[in-house]
């Protein structure tokens, strides 16, 4: 089946403004990113569910582009249990 692969932080944006009803400037300061980034993201992530859910495609989560750098506040430092 074709699918579509949503960002975590795409699905976090999702999550802030249409589950929790936050502004999107809100969000975009609780993720740390410009109100612009948000946006962007925000309209991209929309627009794969509404591609999905038209044409029968799986969404999957990807994995995070932050974590590798060691910048995403939601995935665990590899050195975390280092003394």
């Amino acid at each position: 089946m074709e699918g579509i692969s949503l960002q975590p932080e795409e699905i976090e944006l999702i999550r802030l403004i249409d589950l929790e009803g936050l502004e999107q400037e809100e969000a975009a300061i609780k993720l740390g990113v410009s109100r612009k980034t948000a946006w962007r993201d925000l309209h991209e992530a929309r627009r794969k569910i509404a591609d999905a859910l038209v044409n029968g495609k799986g969404i999957e989560m990807a994995g995070c582009a932050k974590a590798a750098e060691w910048r995403c506040p939601k995935c665990p430092r590899k050195d975390a249990d280092l003394p």
